[in-house]
């Protein structure tokens, strides 16, 4: 079974997503370690969205949809604002001291460490950016 929620790109609407994880991962039953790092990464991924996709002022949207297959989740975050592919990012060297490191690229960073894959296309004018993880 599919869920999906529709955002605004405003991150107001950010306790929105929490509940809607919160709902799914209750009715898939999740277990509560797997679901805080599920609301860490798409938290992180769809702030970048509400944050970057849209110029500023622009009111834009961002869809979420959860599904589960048995044990593997997918989730995938979808916008129509400017194309952009948080895949293409470099890993950042987290071994380098704060100072030493360029600003952003944590979010991905993190994204990529929680979920299992990460993908993203462009598709019909959209960004869409598939997260897949196993419970």
């Amino acid at each position: 079974m599919q869920r999906t929620i529709e955002l605004n790109n405003d991150i107001a609407e950010i306790p929105q997503l929490s509940a809607f994880i919160d709902s799914f991962a209750e009715e898939e039953n999740i277990d509560f370690s797997l679901v805080m790092g599920l609301q860490l990464a798409l938290e992180e991924a769809v702030v970048n969205v509400m944050e970057y996709a849209y110029p500023k002022g622009t009111v834009g949207k961002v869809q979420i949809s959860a599904s589960a297959n048995g044990d593997d989740l997918e989730f995938v975050i979808s916008d129509s604002g400017k194309a952009f592919d948080p895949t293409a990012k470099a890993e950042v060297d987290v071994d380098l001291g704060v100072e030493d490191r360029p600003i952003g690229g944590l979010g991905i960073h993190l994204v990529r460490n929680i979920m299992d894959s990460v993908k993203y296309c462009r598709k019909d004018d959209k960004n869409v950016l598939t997260l897949h993880k196993h419970k």
